[in-house]
C-alpha cells in the first residue's frame, strides 16, 4: 500500500501584516484549535498616558431609567447579524442587570435579576423583569446575550445563573444557561412571554477552566464562568458563545480568560465547549463580558477591565475597554493599538462607566459607575452616553 500524500496546506498574507493563516485546498482551515493569544505585562507596558484614548467627561444628564433600580450591564435582544432587533417603530428591546439602590453599590450583585427596557426615541421605559418568579435556576442572574431567531419572534436568551435558587448563603457559583421566549405585545410594548427550553449548556472542563467556588466573594476577586455573547460568523455561518473565565490549575490569582464554546449538532446540549482563545494568566483577574464584532474582513475580540483586577505587582491598565484583532475566529489574534487598550474613561474619572458592549455599527453602551471625583461612592447605575468607535485594522479609537 502506498503512502498517502500529505494535505496541501497554502499560506496567505494576512490582512494585519505577517501572520499566516492556513489553506487546504484553496479553503480556509477551519476550527484549527491554536494556544491561546495571550495578553501580558509586556503589552501592558506599552500604554502611555500621551497616546491613551478617552471616552468624553460625563457632567450631567445622570438620570435613572426607573428611580427605585440602578441598571448596569446591558445588551439589546440582536439579531443573528448582531444588530438590535426592530420591535416596532425603530424601537429596541434591550436588556440588562437591575437591582434596589443599596446605600453599598457592591451590594447589587448579590440581587442581580435580568430586566427588560425599551429604547424609543425619546429614551428608555422599564418594562421589568425579563424572566417570571422562579424561572431562573440561579440565586440571581448576571450577564449574557439575547438572539431573534429568523421568524422575530422566538428569542433565545443565554445568561450566567449566579448560586443556587433557595440557598440560604449567597455563593458565587457560575452556570451558564440557554431559555426561550416569545416575543409578543401587550398594549403595544413589547414582552417576553412563553419563557421555555431552560438548560444548562456549557459545562465546565476542569482541564481548562477553574471552579467557580474556588474563589472569593470580594469584588474583584471572583473566579469567572459566565457572561455568555453569543455571534455568528459571516464568513460560514458557524455560531459560537464567548464568555468570561479563569484559568485552571494557574499559580497566580490573576488568572482571567476568554473561553468559547462552538455550536455542534453532535455536541450535548447542542454545544461543544473549547479551550480559552485568550489568556492573560499572571496579568489580570476579570476579562469581563467578552464578545466579537465583524468589521470589514476582520473580527475584533473585546472585553471590559479594571484597574484594581490587575495584578497589583504590575503593571496595570486603567479601567476601560479592550480587544483584539484576527483574521479568523481561530487566528492570531493581536492586541489592538499593540497594548490592547481601546480606550479609558477621563483622567479626572477613571472610574466613569464601565461594562462596554461594543455593536456592529461600532456604537458602544456602558453604564455609569463611579462618575463624581470626591472620595465618597458615586454610583450612576444608569445607562451612559453612547459613544462611537474608530476601527482600521489593528487600530482603534473614540470617534470624535
Amino acid at each position: 500500500m502506498g503512502t498517502a500524500a500529505a494535505p496541501l496546506i497554502i499560506k496567505r498574507k494576512s490582512k494585519l501584516g505577517n501572520n499566516r493563516i492556513p489553506e487546504r485546498d484553496g479553503r480556509k482551515v477551519r476550527h484549527m484549535l491554536l494556544p491561546p493569544a495571550r495578553w501580558t505585562r509586556d503589552h501592558i507596558r506599552m500604554i502611555s498616558g500621551a497616546t491613551i484614548a478617552r471616552t468624553p467627561r460625563i457632567f450631567s444628564n445622570i438620570a435613572p431609567v426607573e428611580p427605585s433600580i440602578a441598571i448596569w450591564d446591558a445588551w439589546p435582544v440582536q439579531d443573528e447579524t448582531g444588530h438590535p432587533v426592530d420591535v416596532g417603530g425603530g424601537r429596541q428591546l434591550w436588556m440588562a442587570l437591575a437591582a434596589p439602590r443599596f446605600e453599598d453599590p457592591d451590594d447589587r450583585h448579590a440581587h442581580a435579576r435580568i430586566h427588560l427596557l425599551l429604547l424609543e426615541s425619546d429614551g428608555w421605559r422599564h418594562l421589568g423583569p425579563a424572566m417570571p418568579d422562579g424561572f431562573s435556576p440561579g440565586s440571581r442572574e448576571w450577564s449574557g446575550s439575547a438572539v431573534a431567531g429568523p421568524d422575530g419572534r422566538t428569542v433565545f436568551c443565554y445568561f450566567t445563573a449566579t448560586g443556587r435558587r433557595g440557598e440560604r448563603t449567597i455563593s458565587f457559583e457560575q452556570r451558564i444557561f440557554s431559555a426561550t421566549a416569545t416575543l409578543g405585545t401587550s398594549g403595544g410594548v413589547p414582552r417576553l412571554e412563553a419563557w421555555r427550553a431552560l438548560e444548562e449548556i456549557l459545562v465546565r472542563d476542569p482541564a481548562h477552566y477553574m471552579s467557580t467556588t474556588e474563589g472569593h466573594g470580594e469584588v474583584g476577586k471572583i473566579k469567572a464562568f459566565r457572561d455568555p455573547a453569543y455571534f455568528r460568523d459571516p464568513s460560514d455561518g458557524q455560531e459560537y458563545l464567548f464568555f468570561a473565565g479563569s484559568r485552571a490549575r494557574s499559580v497566580s490569582n490573576y488568572n482571567g480568560v476568554v473561553g468559547v464554546a462552538r455550536r455542534e449538532a453532535a455536541a450535548s446540549p447542542g454545544w461543544r465547549l473549547l479551550p480559552p482563545i485568550l489568556c492573560a494568566d499572571g496579568l489580570n483577574n476579570e476579562l469581563e463580558r467578552p464578545h466579537v464584532v465583524a468589521h470589514q474582513g476582520l473580527y475584533y475580540l473585546f472585553w471590559s477591565t479594571q484597574r484594581h483586577v490587575f495584578d497589583p505587582a504590575g503593571p496595570s491598565g486603567p479601567t476601560g475597554l479592550y480587544a483584539m484583532v484576527s483574521d479568523s475566529i481561530f487566528g492570531e489574534w493581536r492586541p489592538v493599538n499593540g497594548s490592547g487598550l481601546v480606550f479609558a474613561n477621563p483622567a479626572d474619572a477613571p472610574a466613569q462607566a464601565y461594562s462596554w458592549f461594543v455593536l456592529p455599527d461600532l456604537s458602544v453602551t456602558s453604564f455609569v459607575d463611579d462618575w463624581l471625583t470626591e472620595e465618597a461612592r458615586s454610583f450612576g447605575g444608569t445607562f451612559a452616553p453612547f459613544v462611537h468607535l474608530k476601527l482600521a485594522g489593528a487600530t482603534a479609537d473614540v470617534a470624535r
